[in-house]
């Protein structure tokens, strides 16, 4: 399979891209579960050892989450006077607001694959966790009681997981509108 990749990235870059693009096309013609790493990599024209240069594993190709920084570091430029859900809230749709999802075609591809694959549930809740956790760390350094920052952590992961998952399932709309509906229903009356 041949990837059209602009000359100016990076060989790393490019090898990711290659990688992602044959897991992409194997996981929708044969399912996430029958596709194996060795299969990814051949397509790639790489060595699965390069494929784990890359990414640590076959579930990371459609959960890498780098965006946790960014999330954490938003909700802490929210007023800490604000209620932890709301600062929460605030905190990712200003986030969101800046991040470039440039691809969404590709991105609805991955989470579509991510939404028909019972396996990946797990997966799925890790990465969900540690997003969780930077959250509550972020609004127990801006004073939140434990109990209350968890609690938000947890209100904002669950709506913005089930406005992905219905989103790359099909649900119409851009994935930026879907996650400015799940904040709105938290935010309701609040923000």
């Amino acid at each position: 399979m041949t990837v059209p990749l602009p000359t100016t990235t990076s060989r790393t870059a490019r090898t990711r891209a290659r990688l992602l693009a044959a897991a992409i096309d194997l996981f929708t013609r044969q399912g996430y579960d029958r596709t194996t790493v060795a299969e990814i990599a051949a397509a790639a024209g790489v060595t699965e050892m390069t494929f784990y240069r890359h990414f640590g594993s076959k579930d990371q190709l459609l959960l890498d989450d780098p965006y946790d920084p960014l999330i954490a570091g938003a909700i802490g430029h929210q007023p800490t006077d604000l209620p932890p859900l709301l600062r929460a809230v605030r905190g990712i749709r200003a986030a969101w607001r800046t991040m470039p999802i440039t691809e969404e075609g590709d991105v609805r591809e991955r989470v579509a694959i991510v939404a028909a694959t019972p396996s990946l549930a797990a997966a799925v809740r890790a990465g969900t966790a540690a997003t969780e956790a930077a959250i509550v760390a972020e609004l127990i350094a801006g004073g939140a009681a434990p109990a209350e920052a968890a609690i938000a952590a947890a209100a904002v992961m669950a709506a913005l997981m089930t406005a992905l998952l219905q989103w790359g399932g099909g649900v119409d709309g851009t994935l930026s509108a879907a996650i400015e509906r799940a904040l709105d229903v938290l935010a309701v009356n609040r923000d």
